[in-house]
């Protein structure tokens, strides 16, 4: 498995981080992505994925962090290194009241522009979204970016199957967290049914939304991502052993992480 979302350089990791990987690859877990909130937290999460082959990670400011100093040229040179596999995780998020959403939709904007030129000079990287009650608003700034849809991933999806369609039809791709087991989230799962088999991801987003059976252990970590894909194939009627080869892939092929096969 490959936990393609989680946070492995949140402070409540701290000094356990390695720990943390060691736990993960015990239960199976053979990568993970540690995603980017902000400039200062990217060049934190790349240290750890030069030390330790099993981690890759990502450079972009999130939502909300997006009222945080931002260091564009210290994003762009993480975005250098081949440890890095993606740009965000970017978008909007309106759970909160603040960061405003004008604020977080000028430095989404602003983030895509850099993006974009960053692509075209050759660091075409996919792109990690973050979206919170924001589908219908962030389509139209997406599409304006010109970057192409298909690079795009809505991570941690905890909408309906009505804001899965949208996502669909625009061409990115979606990936579930540990809210895709929760009885209280039927919609999640109505919505998870839609979704192509080619086009699908799991995470954890760690150490937040543990997984159930597991919903009480606080942190969640990596090594919980299994559950997720367990729920995904009952709700497809696959094999688990299959659907972890399927997701296996498409993390592998969607962030370019150069894998062999089911090692």
């Amino acid at each position: 498995m490959i936990d393609t979302h989680c946070h492995l350089t949140s402070k409540v990791f701290l000094g356990r981080e390695h720990e943390i990987v060691e736990a993960a690859t015990s239960a199976g877990v053979r990568a993970m992505i540690s995603i980017a909130v902000g400039s200062d937290d990217a060049r934190a999460a790349l240290r750890l994925a030069e030390s330790d082959a099993r981690v890759f990670c990502s450079a972009g400011v999130h939502p909300l962090h997006s009222d945080e100093a931002v260091d564009w040229t210290l994003l762009r040179e993480v975005g250098t290194s081949p440890r890095c596999v993606a740009w965000g995780e970017l978008g909007l998020d309106r759970h909160y009241q603040q960061p405003a959403i004008e604020h977080q939709r000028a430095v989404l904007e602003l983030q895509l522009d850099h993006v974009a030129r960053w692509t075209r000079e050759g660091l075409a990287k996919p792109i990690v979204v973050h979206s919170r009650k924001a589908v219908a608003e962030l389509l139209p700034v997406l599409r304006a970016s010109g970057l192409a849809a298909d690079r795009f991933v809505f991570h941690c999806f905890t909408e309906g199957p009505a804001e899965a369609r949208a996502v669909l039809d625009f061409g990115a791709s979606i990936s579930f967290t540990g809210v895709l087991t929760f009885a209280n989230a039927p919609e999640v799962a109505e919505a998870a049914r839609l979704v192509p088999l080619d086009r699908v991801m799991v995470e954890t987003d760690s150490p937040y939304l543990t997984p159930e059976p597991h919903r009480t252990v606080r942190p969640n970590e990596p090594r919980f991502v299994g559950c997720v894909a367990t729920r995904l194939a009952e709700l497809h009627r696959l094999d688990l052993e299959a659907m972890e080869k399927l997701l296996d892939e498409n993390a592998n092929r969607f962030f370019g992480l150069g894998l062999p096969s089911g090692k």
